[in-house]
């Protein structure tokens, strides 16, 4: 049994993960610290849990875990890590952006990418929710050395993206009926998405244009990326089967697919086209889940050498 603590708990990726390990067959929940919280039951802050956990907010780090999952803000994990002596066999999910460039013995956990290295890794920096959209529609392109021009991207994403505290643009009234595109060509998870794709298109760097959009709807990601391609459609069809065949969770779709396919899921659904001589790919997640807590326990999983699909048999709904 995997014994598991939660650091920053009241936030929307540690009420996702909360309410998989609450259920995963082979965890056990010792710890969830949030010091905004403490003493709270948790289902008081994470309303759908009511009836499932009796568990209570901690304002104190969780001890005697197998593995740490830091649920905090971005630039807080690295600040939480650097002023606490954590035990050296602790093993570390850290949902930030703080690890992602694989410093301090950090593994970039996206499994579809690296497995191998995650299963044999103590510390795991998961990635962002667009960037595992991006690199999924992109990884079999660029592990055939197929990018050979610029990769135009498109995608919008749900509310719960930014997080619990509510702004100026994440507050219903104002998302409601409401889209706009933000940091153009500039936003953070590029720097991820690059760093994967060229190590593997490694003869060929190419530009990665990112538009990203805030949609009106909470959770999901749609993201739809274009290149120019020289092959057919089936070669493609071909080419992305044959890269993501040993992985469960991403899934070829030969139908146009729509978010609520994969919205309470860990799955992330590909449709490939050929138009002419460009290749258009749409790729879905759910935000929350494989763009960050489900992928979370998924590495968890490897890294504890269980099946990676263990605790993740999520359902979307029909409507």
């Amino acid at each position: 049994m995997i014994k598991a603590g939660i650091i920053g708990g009241a936030g929307y990726t540690a009420g996702e993960l909360l309410r998989i390990l609450i259920h995963h067959p082979g965890v056990e929940i010792r710890g969830v610290m949030s010091e905004s919280q403490a003493g709270k039951p948790i289902s008081e802050v994470h309303t759908d849990l009511i009836g499932e956990t009796k568990i209570k907010f901690t304002d104190e780090i969780p001890a005697d875990v197998d593995v740490l999952f830091l649920c905090t803000g971005h630039g807080t994990s690295k600040k939480f890590i650097e002023k606490n002596a954590l035990p050296k066999e602790l093993k570390i999910i850290d949902l930030s952006q703080d690890y992602r460039d694989e410093k301090e013995g950090f593994v970039y956990g996206l499994p579809e990418y690296q497995r191998d290295k995650i299963i044999g890794a103590s510390k795991i920096a998961n990635p962002g929710c667009f960037a595992t959209a991006i690199q999924l529609a992109l990884l079999p392109l660029a592990a055939n050395q197929q990018i050979k021009d610029e990769v135009h991207i498109h995608a919008i994403t749900g509310s719960t993206g930014a997080g619990v505290h509510p702004t100026e643009s994440t507050h219903f009234s104002w998302r409601n009926n409401n889209i706009s595109a933000y940091k153009v060509f500039e936003h953070q998870h590029l720097e991820e998405i690059k760093k994967t794709i060229y190590s593997l298109n490694k003869d060929d760097l190419r530009t990665l244009n990112f538009v990203p959009v805030r949609g009106d709807f909470t959770r999901g990601i749609y993201a739809t990326c274009y290149t120019r391609y020289y092959g057919t459609e089936k070669d493609a069809f071909d080419m992305y089967s044959e890269y993501y065949k040993n992985h469960p969770f991403t899934i070829i779709s030969e139908s146009n697919p729509n978010l609520k396919q994969v919205v309470n899921t860990n799955k992330a659904i590909l449709n490939i086209m050929v138009y002419d001589d460009k290749i258009f790919v749409i790729s879905i997640i759910d935000n929350l889940l494989k763009g960050a807590s489900g992928q979370a326990v998924q590495n968890m999983n490897l890294m504890f050498g269980r099946d990676e699909r263990e605790g993740l048999n999520l359902k979307p709904s029909a409507f």
